[in-house]
């Protein structure tokens, strides 16, 4: 017999279906498998920093900023890194010697050598802002203000970072960027959300600043900062009262106090506790630009400072330090300062957040009324029972319930808020582990780390990397059922005949 024909089984592999189908998994599996390492990929993080030294009246702080080096100026977080606080006075207080000015920072320089890594410290910025203590002494001594920022220049210029200049903060300035902090650290600019106003207070000034929408800068331009930050637009209303920090305060306060009483011997002051009794210096009261103007004649030297421990009269007195009389605009704070209508939330950051936090009254969700009571039963406490209930300098603890009740007349008398809106304020210390105040900002500004412009969003967003993990599943699911069927025996059908 002729013999049978070879009988060959077609391999399914080679039909041009089988080819396609293969092709398009490959390409499937290829990018499902680029898609999640890219989007899961572990990068060690690199980072970039920055350092802000603040000069204020009464001392120094130095601040290192960090910041993702990828995001350099898009949507990376900046964040605080580090906090020194320089031994000693403000650098305003030099004086005298001046090149101390620049060796009482070296101590906090040096841990910002060992807090941010040798190679980066070429190119990292360093800046120092100067503010209103500095403003008084070029008020009271240029010569002796531009010696202090030789000495300090001096210094910083001999560590190894990028030194970007010591410069006097204006009061309007320090204003705007401690609300750029503010609400930079609280995710509102990124998100154009209603802002939160900046309430700032210092040892020789203090600070408002906020967002009215009855204000456009039209009224007293001088206290408008217009902004653009991440594609919103602002006009900011801030003003700054030089002399009206808490230290610069109580002289306005001691000043009154001897200048109506002629210069006497001794001043029951409403604003010490009972019982306290220091000897002080007429001249130390009136070396100041915000006094020395009012300063009587005076037959002795020195005074018997006494307290009387009422804080109703304290009040009187602080009040007699503002000007509520004359206002040449449509509404004023005080002294003749147009102040538009407050709106929206307030932080109170530096001496607001530490007077208050010491007192024990920074829940300002407890009615004003009963805020005032507890700080009136303070000030009505002994002073041998207040020294023995704290262990902190006798100076620092002796000013307290002026303080206290100098910032509760300052927001109610001088601010106009009221027992209604002072719910609105909330004290505070730190945003997400960085101190309030106008440093951050400044730095942001000089850096252009805040962009104009929104930022631009990520090549997939989260939402676009779910939909293109499971379409790639399911095609490659289809493929795989496709790819079985194509190659499952056929167990009814007869091998073909080539």
């Amino acid at each position: 017999p002729p013999p049978r024909p070879e009988m060959k089984e077609k391999n399914p592999w080679h039909r041009p279906v089988t080819i396609i189908i293969t092709v398009i998994g490959v390409i499937a599996i290829v990018t499902l498998v680029t898609v999640l390492v890219i989007q899961n990929r572990t990068i060690a993080q690199k980072y970039k920093y920055g350092i802000v030294l603040d000069a204020g009246s009464s001392h120094t702080s130095l601040y290192i900023y960090q910041w993702p080096a990828e995001k350099d100026n898009n949507t990376g977080r900046v964040e605080q890194k580090h906090h020194c606080q320089v031994a000693g006075k403000g650098i305003s207080s030099y004086t005298a010697t001046p090149y101390k000015a620049g060796e009482s920072l070296i101590s906090c320089l040096k841990e910002a050598k060992e807090n941010i890594p040798q190679k980066m410290h070429p190119e990292t910025p360093l800046y120092l802002g100067a503010t209103a203590g500095m403003r008084l002494l070029k008020l009271e001594n240029s010569s002796a203000s531009d010696e202090v920022f030789k000495a300090v220049e001096k210094t910083l210029r001999g560590f190894p970072f990028s030194y970007q200049g010591a410069r006097l903060l204006a009061g309007q300035e320090e204003g705007a960027f401690g609300w750029v902090t503010v609400n930079y650290l609280d995710d509102r600019l990124t998100q154009g959300l209603e802002t939160t106003g900046a309430l700032d207070l210092g040892g020789a000034s203090t600070q408002i600043s906020f967002v009215s929408d009855e204000y456009n800068g039209s009224e007293s331009p001088d206290n408008a900062v217009s902004f653009r930050l991440y594609g919103y637009d602002y006009t900011l209303y801030t003003h700054s009262f030089l002399c009206y920090g808490k230290d610069q305060a109580l002289r306005l306060a001691l000043a009154h106090q001897t200048k109506v009483n002629s210069g006497p011997t001794a001043i029951m002051d409403p604003c010490f506790h009972k019982g306290y009794n220091e000897t002080k210096h007429y001249a130390a009261v009136y070396d100041s630009p915000c006094v020395s103007d009012q300063k009587p004649q005076i037959v002795s030297e020195t005074f018997i400072h006494l307290g009387g421990g009422n804080f109703t009269q304290c009040q009187e007195v602080i009040k007699s330090v503002f000007n509520f009389t004359s206002c040449r605009y449509s509404r004023c704070s005080f002294n003749g300062i147009f102040q538009p209508p407050l709106q929206g939330q307030f932080g109170a950051f530096s001496a607001y957040f530490f007077v208050m936090n010491f007192l024990n009254l920074t829940d300002t969700s407890v009615p004003l009324k009963t805020v005032m009571q507890k700080l009136s039963d303070y000030c009505a406490t002994p002073w041998t029972q207040i020294k023995k209930e704290h262990d902190i300098p006798l100076k620092y603890l002796a000013e307290y319930c002026f303080s206290g009740t100098y910032i509760l007349t300052l927001m109610m008398e001088g601010y106009n808020f009221t027992s209604e809106t002072y719910s609105s304020i909330k004290y505070i210390q730190k945003i997400k582990n960085s101190d309030a105040g106008w440093t951050l900002g400044y730095m942001l500004n000089l850096t252009n780390m805040i962009p104009a412009e929104a930022p631009d969003s990520p090549p997939l967003t989260y939402t676009s990397y779910v939909s293109v993990v499971t379409v790639m599943a399911i095609l490659l699911f289809v493929i795989f059922i496709l790819i079985l069927y194509s190659l499952w025996p056929k167990c009814n059908t007869e091998p073909k005949i080539i």
